[in-house]
């Protein structure tokens, strides 16, 4: 403990790696703030719309609850997975990809991955903004500047800064849901609303569907958080630590969202800010609560830009032969996705905000057979053993393309397009559902199927053990891209 507080306060406030590899030397933190972390993400307005949907588009409180629950713990056991592999290989998320897809290959999946979070960042950026108009009394569009000056801000800063914001917006977020349930219960039957019980499959299946895919969606950068913990850290720890702390943190925001919707008579959709801020009061009360509610959006929407500067560095990464990135060059990507997404939120939040979100969910298909072929590869195929130094070298053992997973990918994507169900785009096998959207079971079981069968006969040779960069002994020195040391 009192090496590792050391590590840590000695640590600069403005994080100095981007996407190369941690050293040990570098490594420190908590399994609490992965909890902490990821339930801050989650108590949040978002959480709470995407489940009071289940109610609004049909379902009933409380299968919706349940239904709601189980996707909560399909989806946030493969957002753990992916967790647990920050700690062994110290490297950001996406850079493991080279491995089942190549250095250039990676990019495929990546690029969609980008647009999907500058998505969310802008949807996030215009719900952010209403409330920060409302504290301030100004308009949604300067709230939406000013939320969009603080994420570039906590972006740049980087990793300890992004965990210290998950901590307060986690105690934020309990004390707000806390005293906003207590409110509710106060002014609606809730009994009354669990006892209306009209099961159907469609309505069930669509709550499953909403938590596990808003679960599932943190797969790509996740490790991006967890990569800075030595390396001698429990896999198993790991993984229940980000995976409790989603799972709890969306679940509750979610059941909030689920009796609000229920008990709105229709007044819910469509201000959902305004309606959430109505329950708890108003004057001073009312203004904390928009407080919260912006700042609990700091933790998400720093994530997502965070994983976006992850992934367009890593793949400029990919075509330019190593992993280093100024923290200029940081400085100027930040600047052009926020810049990217609060320009959307500016145009898109009186217009087509939620039709960009369905094109958003839409590009969810794109990154599940992802998921499911990297955490194949990572605990059934080569089992940890990477070679982190070759994920540099386009020449080096994973090549620049790998023609198996990418073919598994497009596999992928192609199988999940007539189940998908969103405004944007609605397959044709979703009315045989009965306008259930499956295509994320879809996308994640027949990938892991295929890969695993595929990469079992045709994988390329997979090191003995892991192999990492050598390290130096000065905590500034980079690593080498040529040295390598077997770790057991």
């Amino acid at each position: 403990m009192a090496v590792s507080s050391t590590r840590a306060s000695s640590k600069p406030l403005i994080e100095k790696r981007s996407i190369d590899y941690i050293p040990e030397a570098e490594r420190h933190g908590r399994l609490l703030s992965q909890f902490t972390l990821w339930m801050g993400a989650n108590l949040q307005i978002t959480a709470i719309v995407t489940g009071a949907l289940a109610v609004v588009l049909g379902g009933d409180v409380f299968w919706s609850l349940i239904g709601l629950l189980i996707g909560q713990l399909l989806g946030g056991g493969v957002m753990a997975l992916h967790a647990a592999q920050g700690p062994k290989l110290g490297l950001p998320q996406m850079i493991s990809s080279r491995v089942q897809f190549g250095v250039y290959g990676a990019a495929i999946p990546i690029v969609l991955v980008c647009l999907m979070y500058l998505g969310f960042t802008a949807t996030g950026t215009v719900l952010s903004g209403q409330a920060l108009g409302q504290l301030f009394g100004v308009s949604d569009s300067v709230g939406i500047l000013i939320f969009a000056s603080v994420i570039v801000l906590v972006t740049v800063l980087g990793y300890r800064v992004i965990h210290f914001i998950g901590r307060v917006a986690s105690i934020l977020g309990v004390i707000a849901f806390v005293y906003l349930f207590a409110r509710l219960i106060s002014q609606t039957d809730v009994g009354a609303l669990l006892q209306i019980r009209h099961f159907s499959w469609s309505s069930f299946l669509l709550a499953v569907s909403l938590a596990a895919s808003w679960q599932i969606a943190f797969g790509p950068y996740v490790a991006d958080y967890s990569r800075y913990l030595p390396s001698k850290t429990s896999s198993v720890k790991t993984f229940f630590a980000a995976g409790a702390g989603s799972v709890i943190g969306a679940q509750v925001a979610m059941i909030l969202g689920v009796f609000a919707a229920a008990s709105a008579n229709g007044q819910f959709a469509g201000h959902e800010v305004a309606y959430i801020v109505g329950l708890g009061g108003t004057g001073a009360t009312a203004a904390l609560l928009y407080f919260s509610i912006a700042f609990g959006k700091v933790t998400i929407s720093t994530l997502n830009s965070y994983g976006s500067f992850m992934c367009i560095a890593t793949i400029i990464s990919g075509f330019r032969g190593h992993l280093n990135v100024t923290r200029l060059q940081r400085l100027v990507f930040v600047l052009v996705i926020v810049g990217a997404a609060t320009l959307i939120a500016l145009l898109g939040q009186h217009s087509f905000l939620g039709a960009f979100k369905s094109f958003i969910l839409f590009l969810l298909a794109f990154f599940t057979p992802w998921s499911a072929i990297n955490l194949v590869d990572y605990y059934c195929i080569t089992r940890e053993r990477y070679d982190v130094p070759a994920l540099a070298d386009p020449n080096g053992r994973y090549g620049r393309w790998n023609a198996l997973g990418i073919s598994i990918y497009a596999v992928g994507v192609l199988i999940q397009l007539p189940f998908i169900a969103t405004k944007f785009y609605t397959g044709p096998l979703v009315g045989a559902m009965g306008g259930v959207d499956i295509s994320w079971i879809i996308g994640l079981v027949v990938p892991a199927v295929l890969y695993y069968l595929a990469a079992k006969k045709w994988h390329s040779a997979v090191p003995d053990q892991l192999i990492l960069p050598v390290e130096q002994d000065t905590v500034d020195a980079q690593p080498s891209r040529a040295g390598r040391v077997q770790a057991v």
